[in-house]
């Protein structure tokens, strides 16, 4: 008999947690929770007040800031290529002779 591999030990766990995975699922279907276990605004709220995710906050905001930022630069872009395409022509035309006047 070969020496079990990595493989085999690695499918070997997986069995046992996709078992006790099985066993457990009629147990937290009949299990009594109360739909308020389940509300996430409390902890949010505590976490906010103290004061932990102040630096992540503020990233949020600031990356929110940068990309409202780059969609305003993104949707000038048409506007400013022809204005330049403008320019360049302007700059191109032969001159006429009214203005050399």
């Amino acid at each position: 008999m070969a020496p079990a591999t990595l493989p085999d030990w690695a499918a070997a766990i997986s069995f046992g947690i996709a078992g006790y995975a099985v066993l457990s699922v009629p147990y937290f279907l009949l299990v009594d929770a109360d739909p308020a276990d389940f509300d996430p605004r409390p902890a949010v709220r505590r976490a906010i007040e103290s004061g932990r995710l102040d630096l992540a906050l503020i990233a949020v905001v600031n990356t929110r800031h940068a990309a409202h930022e780059a969609a305003d630069r993104v949707r000038n872009v048409p506007r400013h290529a022809a204005i330049s395409a403008a320019a360049l022509l302007m700059l191109l035309a032969p001159a006429s002779p009214e203005s050399a006047r």
